[in-house]
């Protein structure tokens, strides 16, 4: 897969160098590549965003240098995302869709966004991580990325993927690690006693427990 990020502030991804990524990367199952959209305005000044038409506070990314960096990047089969507050929500079933794309393009707003045509000449698809505003779509977009990135084939092993929270619709059940007791907590004998069958039921029971305390609203279909 080839993910492709157009940003005004190239330096915030930093974190796609490390760990998971970073080793996802260097064994070539994801290319990851941070464009610079200032390197598509006109000198002397690479000016990327004007005050909007009507008036009204902050700025607007313009079309031109988004339309150029877009040019030099897009593939036929490519899909083109927006990060915006005003999107779909983001989720693991949409992670799992983006699967579906060789080519990924993520455009990363800032100020008061990008001028609207530019989302209607590519029928950019908008998509949100939560019901708040952030200053830009960058971390968004690293958001995204890492989401992605680690349901390829053999990022991380297949089953960490099942088990984990949305997965089935249920949020994961508590983990455990060495010592068994700490501090006086003991870990629940249930999991040290090596019978898979009732280790299972126990941490189905406590995924829906949890989903019913944290998020109730994932069990209304079920």
């Amino acid at each position: 897969m080839k993910i492709d990020i157009l940003t005004l502030f190239p330096e915030m991804f930093a974190p796609l160098k490390e760990s998971i990524i970073k080793r996802a990367v260097d064994s070539k199952k994801v290319e990851i590549n941070i464009i610079n959209i200032r390197e598509f305005a006109n000198p002397p000044h690479y000016k990327c965003d004007d005050e909007p038409f009507g008036g009204g506070a902050g700025m607007i990314m313009m079309c031109e240098p988004i339309y150029k960096a877009i040019e030099s990047i897009k593939t036929d089969n490519c899909k083109i995302f927006y990060m915006s507050p005003r999107g779909v929500v983001f989720s693991q079933e949409k992670a799992q869709d983006m699967l579906n794309f060789n080519h990924i393009i993520i455009l990363c707003g800032h100020y008061e966004g990008v001028d609207q045509r530019i989302i209607d000449f590519y029928n950019i698809e908008e998509i949100s991580i939560g019901d708040y505003v952030l200053t830009g779509g960058e971390l968004p977009a690293m958001v995204i990325t890492d989401t992605i990135v680690r349901l390829l084939p053999n990022v991380i092993t297949p089953e960490s993927i099942l088990d984990e929270s949305f997965s089935d619709g249920l949020l994961e059940y508590n983990q455990y690690t060495r010592p068994s007791n700490f501090l006086g907590m003991e870990v629940p004998k249930v999991l040290l006693s090596g019978d898979h069958k009732k280790i299972a039921e126990f941490r189905k029971n406590q995924s829906i427990e949890l989903t019913k305390k944290n998020r109730p609203d994932l069990l209304k279909d079920k």
